[in-house]
């Protein structure tokens, strides 16, 4: 068996999160980017994780349930993506595109990251 890491990036979704007023009235974009520690059994694509899925799960993370920190929704979705078979860990960095506008630099990002089940 080895490892290797999938490196997804740009992954975007629109969800309603935030802490202050009328953040979340509205849906927001959010960017999110992945590190993901994968085992490889063999050089076929059940014998590690489909990244497909992987960021099919991000996507749903982003759009499911509020949060108020971007620090608790790059958790959400690093422990969403280190529950499928075959994730090592799993790194997740969520961009918060408007936030960064609004405070006028080029990027406020949170990550988190969880280790696997496999």
């Amino acid at each position: 068996m080895m490892t290797a890491r999938l490196f997804l990036t740009g992954i975007d979704a629109s969800g309603r999160h935030g802490a202050n007023p009328g953040e979340k009235d509205e849906a927001q974009p959010f960017v999110v980017d992945l590190d993901v520690e994968v085992r490889v059994d063999a050089d076929a694509i059940d014998a590690t994780a489909d990244y497909r899925t992987l960021i099919a799960a991000v996507r749903e993370v982003i759009e499911g349930r509020p949060f108020d920190l971007l620090e608790s929704l790059a958790n959400a979705a690093a422990e969403r993506v280190a529950t499928f078979p075959g994730v090592v860990s799993a790194t997740a960095i969520v961009h918060k595109p408007s936030a960064a506008a609004s405070n006028r630099v080029q990027g406020v990002a949170a990550a988190a990251t969880a280790p696997g089940t496999t």
